[in-house]
């Protein structure tokens, strides 16, 4: 996976290729956010893109209006985008096409995060992808405009730094049941049955699938095989030497049969073939320093230039 959102690029000129800078919230925000990206791109052509099934709902703040094409797991046909939007969990990789040039900032959410920030039953935004506006009123101009206003990706990040808290204050709290039960997930990086889990949190499995229905927008069961996906597409990304098979075991696939058909099924590619694509992909790392800004951004991108 690159960068926010676990997006694969097909990019077949060698150049230009997409600039994308990403960065790591404030400590008081992490419960709710993964990771920020600021991307530009400026190519010959319009850009296509596979985002493979995680854990995260993608925010994405537009600032060019630039037209995009989104195939969820859900729409058919595409879904045509030109505002600032949000994507949120899939069972499936989500394919798009966008305009060749285009500006704009990510914010990854966790699930609940995203619950707590838009208030609404996660479900309504399951596969598919929603106009921010819908989602935050007049709130989305605003935002859009400070940060496009912003005289880079330092103090983007931290003018989100320090709006978000208030708005993640206003926001429904989680119910008890489904934040224990989503922090065991992820601990047990998805090998726990749907009942094992609601035992452990001391629900009953139909409360338990209700309230992620609501609260995270997947039922318990397709989540912790997306938490077991995530956990192999960093063991295959972050050990080119390890064998497909160990990979497999460790993360508690059945056999191999069992791995390749979940890839298929989450990312839309073999595992060898994901493997194949993130090394492509792959970009240089800066150190944190080399960039000012809030101390705790760590940056990911080929330049620093401002959008």
């Amino acid at each position: 996976m690159n960068g926010i959102g676990g997006v694969v690029l097909e990019c077949r000129e060698p150049r230009p290729r997409p600039r994308m800078v990403t960065a790591r919230p404030g400590p008081v925000l992490r419960t709710h956010v993964s990771g920020y990206a600021g991307l530009r791109v400026d190519a010959a052509r319009p850009l296509k893109g596979r985002a493979v099934a995680t854990c995260g709902v993608t925010l994405f703040i537009d600032f060019a209006a630039s037209v995009r094409l989104v195939t969820t797991p859900a729409a058919d046909p595409p879904l045509r985008v030109q505002t600032s939007h949000v994507t949120g969990l899939h069972d499936g990789p989500v394919l798009f096409e966008q305009h060749s040039h285009h500006r704009g900032m990510a914010v990854e959410l966790t699930p609940l995060g995203a619950h707590v920030l838009f208030g609404v039953p996660m479900r309504e935004l399951a596969n598919t992808t929603v106009d921010l506006t819908d989602l935050l009123g007049r709130r989305t101009e605003q935002l859009t405009e400070r940060l496009r206003q912003a005289p880079d990706w330092a103090t983007r990040f931290a003018l989100l730094d320090h709006l978000l808290p208030a708005w993640f204050a206003d926001g429904p709290e989680p119910a008890p049941a489904v934040l224990r039960a989503w922090r065991r997930l992820r601990e047990t990086s998805g090998a726990i049955s749907v009942g094992g889990l609601a035992e452990e949190v001391g629900v009953t499995r139909r409360y338990l699938e209700l309230r992620f229905d609501e609260q995270i927008g997947l039922p318990p069961k397709t989540m912790a095989r997306i938490v077991r996906f995530e956990r192999a597409a960093r063991l295959l990304t972050g050990s080119a030497g390890r064998p497909l098979s160990r990979i497999a075991d460790t993360c508690g696939y059945a056999d191999q049969a069992h791995f390749n058909r979940d890839f298929r099924r989450l990312a839309g590619c073999t595992p060898t073939a994901f493997r194949a694509e993130h090394a492509a992909a792959n970009t240089a790392t800066v150190h944190p320093e080399a960039e000012a800004g809030h101390p705790s951004h760590s940056f990911n991108t080929r330049e620093r230039r401002n959008p």
